[in-house]
């Protein structure tokens, strides 16, 4: 089962993580979400834990205690699919603009237009 850790210190290595969960069961994976382009700890993480009793364990044992001075949420992971609100990556509405504008078509010099700029007499 793949557990999200969230509120972790960006100072949280993932061997702090490993250090944690270890105690609960025997982890397939573990990673701190980084920026791409500072690589600086976006304050979030994932581990994974072969049997779905010991994650539960986890959950259970780790959420809202304490790591490097902040207080751990600990929950199981969603799918990306289910993000919620600011998931939505099917298309959908998004607004912005589109169909007829309107607008002011043809010769933009028309005599009838008052530009209120300098006469050329």
């Amino acid at each position: 089962m793949k557990i999200y850790i969230g509120n972790l210190t960006y100072d949280t290595t993932e061997e702090d993580l490993n250090q944690v969960f270890e105690s609960y069961g025997k982890l397939e994976s573990c990673a701190i979400v980084k920026d791409s382009f500072s690589g600086r700890s976006k304050g979030f993480g994932f581990v994974e834990i072969a049997s779905d009793e010991e994650a539960k364990a986890a959950i259970e044992g780790l959420h809202e205690t304490e790591l490097n001075g902040r207080t751990l949420t600990v929950n199981e992971a969603k799918p990306k699919n289910e993000k919620g609100f600011h998931g939505n990556r099917d298309g959908g509405n998004r607004g912005g603009f589109g169909g007829n504008q309107g607008g002011h078509g043809g010769n933009t010099q028309s005599s009838n237009r008052r530009t209120g700029g300098a006469r050329n007499s």
